[in-house]
């Protein structure tokens, strides 16, 4: 949340050690602050498990600025180890520390607890940031499994503090077992300006429901949120093309509307794909990916995400290229960057559009075993094209994000994989061909933009303007060897000759971590 000039960042952190979260009863809200979105002060947890409200760990939740200057936190509490689950309510000890470092928990915990038939109380968690519905009272969701199925259940409250369950959830669908880390906001179709969940929704909106769905996919439906039936209604109820928040490791995503700037961000836990064990020597375990704006495409159908300008103020040493043509089989070495800490933004422009190779439906529903299939060694029309990054001098190891282009019955569909197949040579980690599709019209646009930030075993690429995401986590064997600086490559080896008119790359530097 954003309170009295304090970025404020919770997450759920694990204080017995650098292991997977799930694997420990001893979860907290761990708590950084920041005036910028990229230096940050650690402070000391902000909710810890020491009622018996939450004995069994502190899980997710969210926080919400009430009445213009209450910030307050709503968080799901495990109570047993059979890990049934209630939903609590913190609140700031003293509203006139700039940091917030202490909360006290309501004296009404649990505010919100299972007893709803056919309602699965281990699977009932991870209350939304609130919002003001149809009769003025405060509105939030719980991610629940009500009858087998997922759901959005729906409570409303006067205070924040004393809530009542609605008779109808906000959504469900069988599209899930369970709904968990949900969020709930709205968005203008062409407007990349946030909106305040807490404050009235101008007309022409649309709203967006975002759930985790099968324990690891971030998936979101656009739609409209009914005020009459006080539910939201999704464009599309077929869940096979939801799309993705992202498609590589990003997962329990959420949103925040940043009233300083009048945008919202979104960012989201990545988790390591290395062994326990080297976690336990790395002494760390997941990190969050860069915050990202967050906004709706000007048809209104795709959601658009783009890294926080703020980060660039960590770019040094800029290199710039323009006007260089790539031809089949061609390697375009990018030279003068710090290759392991690196923000590189590189256009495209398709010389021709009739090589086209056509699209096939169906690969929507297997994107990831398309890119594994249609990888960079493999020829085609227009594309692959892209970046090979992390790459060892004998290219026994890289990571390549590339482009394909395919011509479908209305309009070209861009393929965009993540191919960490040979990124290590390391046994054992987990490397899949992430990827995503997006739709792209090319007779009036021939330029499709590629931006990767690299942040040694952190890889995010965001294409065609942030219509696909894919954050990755990769290990090669030159993370640890100082001797040698990995290359970065531009490269096409598809049949039609591929223009670079524009190409900038910076190296990053380090940003400021602290302990306060």
């Amino acid at each position: 949340m954003y309170y009295n000039g304090i970025y404020h960042e919770f997450y759920q952190y694990n204080p017995d050690g650098s292991f997977n979260p799930n694997t420990s009863y001893n979860i907290v809200w761990g708590h950084s602050v920041s005036t910028d979105l990229v230096n940050w002060i650690t402070l000391e947890p902000a909710i810890e498990p020491d009622t018996p409200n939450d004995i069994k760990g502190c899980w997710s939740g969210s926080a919400t600025i009430v009445s213009g200057d209450q910030p307050v936190i709503i968080y799901t509490g495990v109570i047993d180890i059979e890990k049934h689950q209630v939903q609590n309510i913190a609140l700031p000890k003293n509203r006139s520390d700039p940091y917030l470092r202490e909360w006290t928990k309501a004296g009404n915990n649990p505010v919100i607890q299972s007893g709803v038939p056919g309602l699965n109380s281990g699977q009932f968690r991870d209350p939304t940031t609130g919002w003001i519905g149809p009769d003025g009272l405060w509105r939030i969701a719980v991610g629940a499994q009500l009858n087998g199925y997922g759901a959005a259940l729906l409570y409303k409250s006067e205070d924040f503090l004393n809530w009542t369950r609605v008779d109808h959830p906000l959504y469900s669908s069988n599209a899930s077992i369970m709904f968990e880390c949900l969020d709930f906001f709205a968005v203008l179709p062409g407007s990349n300006n946030g909106l305040d969940m807490s404050s009235a929704i101008p007309n022409g909106a649309k709203h967006v429901l975002k759930m985790g769905m099968n324990f690891g996919e971030d998936v979101y439906v656009i739609g409209v949120y009914d005020l009459k039936r006080d539910a939201f209604v999704p464009d599309t109820d077929d869940s096979r093309l939801w799309p993705r928040i992202d498609y590589g490791n990003f997962y329990a995503s959420k949103t925040f509307f940043d009233s300083k700037h009048g945008r919202r961000i979104i960012w989201a836990w990545t988790t390591e794909t290395d062994s326990s064990s080297d976690d336990i020597a790395k002494g760390w375990a997941g990190i969050y990916s860069f915050p990202r704006t967050i906004w709706l495409d000007n048809d209104g159908k795709r959601l658009l995400q783009w890294p926080v300008e703020e980060i660039e103020s960590l770019r040094r040493n800029e290199i710039n290229h323009q006007e260089l043509e790539l031809k089949k089989g061609d390697l375009f070495e990018i030279k003068g960057i710090d290759t392991l800490q690196a923000d590189i933004e590189i256009d495209f422009e398709l010389t021709s559009i009739d090589d086209a190779d056509p699209f096939n439906p169906s690969w929507l529903f297997d994107t990831e075993k398309h890119c594994q299939e249609a990888d960079a060694s493999v020829h085609g029309g227009i594309g692959p094209f892209g970046l090979v990054i992390l790459a060892s001098d004998n290219m026994e190891e890289h990571t390549v994000v590339h482009f394909r282009v395919y011509k479908s019955q209305k309009n070209y569909m861009i393929l965009m994989c993540s191919d960490l197949r040979r990124s290590s040579l390391t046994p054992g980690l987990d490397t899949p061909a992430y990827g995503g599709f997006f739709e792209f019209d090319l007779e009036k646009e021939r330029k499709i933009s590629l931006r990767t930030l690299i942040d040694r075993s952190a890889v995010e690429s965001f294409g065609g303007g942030g219509r696909v995401c894919i954050m990755a986590r990769v290990y090669p064997v030159s993370l640890v060897d100082d001797d040698h600086q990995p290359h970065v490559y531009a490269f096409n080896n598809g049949s039609a000759t591929v223009r670079v008119p524009h190409l900038r790359a910076w190296s990053m530097r380090r940003a400021q971590v602290s302990h306060g």
